[in-house]
């Protein structure tokens, strides 16, 4: 080996590689009219993160879901979850940072089975919806880090109202709290990951920026990240 060979070598030797930047996938949890999709659109573009928003405007049963639950229940949540299981297979397998607009664990353990609760979905249609989700999840990496919007029934009828989706304003009070209920009792069990809490009703992330300011320093200790990453 020449000379200069072997400096060009130890200079290869002395120089560390390049670290790739780390890679995160946020899902952000909660009912209806809690601040998801404010909140993803806010975090993705404040940490450069690839959003992944729940398919609404262009799903072909949600009014009709509204317009007759028990009918259309179960081709409701079988779509949610083909959607929902490529929008994460494909976060998974992908190089990006991403955060998602709702998780697959919310399509069974919150309202398919708050359906099957006030019996708008059949028993045999419940059993074969858990038993698709089981198989579609095993092979599933969960999040980095699982952020949940809490937020009581006043706020969410509020801020239902205020964005004006017109299927959803048949939404009752009563239906609100039962899915509140099945939430409550998930997050008391959720034990994939890290998982952040955040309190709706006294947090405005959307209009005051300290309330945004105390929820990415939140975020960003749980996922261990240093001051401007």
């Amino acid at each position: 080996m020449t000379k200069s060979a072997r400096l060009h070598l130890a200079r290869q030797r002395r120089t560390p590689p390049a670290q790739k930047a780390k890679k995160f996938f946020i899902a952000v949890a909660g009912n209806i009219g809690s601040g998801k999709s404010s909140l993803t659109g806010i975090l993705s573009k404040r940490f450069g993160w690839k959003p992944y928003f729940e398919s609404v405007e262009d799903n072909p049963y949600l009014a009709d879901f509204y317009a007759d639950m028990k009918r259309w229940s179960f081709n409701l949540q079988v779509y949610f979850l083909s959607n929902r299981f490529r929008s994460h297979k494909a976060i998974t397998e992908g190089p990006e940072s991403v955060i998602l607009d709702r998780a697959i664990y919310e399509d069974a353990e919150i309202f398919a089975r708050n359906l099957y609760d006030i019996g708008k979905m059949e028993r045999r249609d419940y059993q074969n919806y858990v038993a698709l989700y089981d198989v579609m999840t095993a092979y599933l990496r969960p999040p980095d880090l699982l952020i949940y919007l809490r937020a009581n029934v006043d706020t969410l009828v509020r801020q239902i109202a205020l964005r004006g989706r017109d299927f959803e304003q048949t939404i009752g009070r009563e239906y609100l709290e039962q899915l509140n209920r099945h939430y409550e009792s998930w997050i008391e069990r959720y034990t994939r990951g890290p998982l952040l809490v955040i309190e709706s009703d006294t947090v405005d992330f959307v209009n005051r920026k300290e309330d945004l300011e105390k929820v990415v320093g939140l975020i960003g200790k749980k996922l261990g990240m240093k001051r401007g990453e």
